[in-house]
C-alpha cells in the first residue's frame, strides 16, 4: 500500500491511496486543475483514479469531487447525509455509490470501513482502509475522540490524524470568539494536545508512518504539532524501540508518497 496527502488545511484536503490495482482519493477538496496538477507530481494520472471517498460536505472536502467524477468518470462514495449535503458543490455525479455509516464495503482490492466522528456536518466519518495486508487509518475534522475511533484505528499501520491548533495561539489569535468557540467545540477540531493524545492511545509496535493533517495556518505551527506527536509516541511503551515517522501535511504542497510493508 501507499498513500500521500496530496494537501490538507481549511483551503482543500485530499489524500491518495492505491494497493494492488486500486487507486483512490479520500476527498477532492480542491479544483480539478489543482488536484490534477497534484496527482500528476506523484505521477499519478486522473483516469487511474477508480474512486473517491467523501468524508464530510464541507467545501474544503468536496469542492473538486464533482468535476472529477464528471471528467474522469469515477464513481463516488459516501453515506446518503453526506451526498444530500454535498449536493449543491458537487452537483452531477458520473456515480454515486451510498454506504451505510459503520458498515464495511470494498472497492475493488480494498475493504473500506466508514465510522462516525464528530463534526458539524450532517454524517462525518472516518476510514480504516485495509488490503488484507496493512491498513491506513484517516480521521480528521472531529471535534473530540471517541471510544468507536479508538476501536477502529487501532493496529493500523499508518495514521492521518488531525492536529488542527494550539489552544493558546486560537485563544489570542485574531478570530472572532464565535469562530473560536466552533473550533474549540466537540464538533470542532482537535487541539495539539488532544490529537497527541489521541496518537500515543493507538500507538503500537507495528505503527509504521504518522501525518499530522489539517494544521491551521494561523493557529499552529508544523514544529509544535510535530514535536507533541513525537513526545506521544515516545510515552508509549510499545514504540520506544521502534522506528514510526511523523511527518506534517502542508495545505500549500504535496506531501511525501508512502509505502507501507507488511511486516
Amino acid at each position: 500500500m501507499k498513500f500521500c496527502v496530496l494537501g490538507s488545511g481549511s483551503k482543500g484536503n485530499a489524500t491518495y491511496l492505491e494497493s494492488g490495482e486500486t487507486s483512490i482519493l479520500i476527498d477532492a477538496g480542491m479544483s480539478g486543475v489543482e488536484l490534477e496538477k497534484r496527482l500528476s507530481a506523484i505521477g499519478v494520472e486522473l483516469s487511474a483514479i477508480d474512486a473517491i471517498l467523501v468524508t464530510h460536505e464541507h467545501n474544503d472536502h468536496v469542492q473538486g469531487v464533482g468535476v472529477l467524477s464528471r471528467r474522469a468518470k469515477i464513481p463516488v462514495y459516501a453515506n446518503p447525509a453526506t451526498f444530500s449535503g454535498a449536493s449543491k458543490t458537487v452537483k452531477k455525479l458520473f456515480s454515486y455509490n451510498e454506504f451505510e455509516t459503520g458498515t464495511p464495503f470494498y472497492c475493488r482490492d480494498l475493504e473500506i470501513h466508514p465510522f462516525s466522528i464528530s463534526h458539524d456536518t450532517e454524517d462525518p466519518v472516518g476510514y480504516r482502509i485495509s488490503d488484507g495486508s496493512v491498513s491506513l487509518g484517516y480521521c480528521t475534522d472531529t471535534g473530540k475522540v471517541s471510544k468507536l475511533m479508538l476501536h477502529r484505528l487501532a493496529s493500523c499501520q499508518a495514521l492521518v490524524l488531525e492536529s488542527n491548533h494550539d489552544i493558546e495561539m486560537l485563544l489570542n489569535g485574531a478570530y472572532p470568539p464565535y469562530l473560536k468557540q466552533r473550533i474549540r467545540s466537540s464538533q470542532g477540531h482537535l487541539d495539539n494536545v488532544e490529537a497527541a493524545t489521541f496518537l500515543q492511545d493507538l500507538a503500537h509496535e507495528k505503527l509504521q508512518h504518522v501525518v499530522l493533517a489539517h494544521l491551521s495556518e494561523e493557529n499552529n505551527h508544523p514544529e509544535i504539532a510535530l514535536n507533541g506527536a513525537v513526545e506521544a509516541l515516545h510515552n508509549n511503551p510499545l514504540c520506544k524501540d521502534t522506528a514510526v515517522r511523523v511527518s506534517v501535511a502542508n495545505q500549500g504542497c504535496v506531501g511525501e508518497l508512502v509505502s507501507l510493508s507488511g511486516r
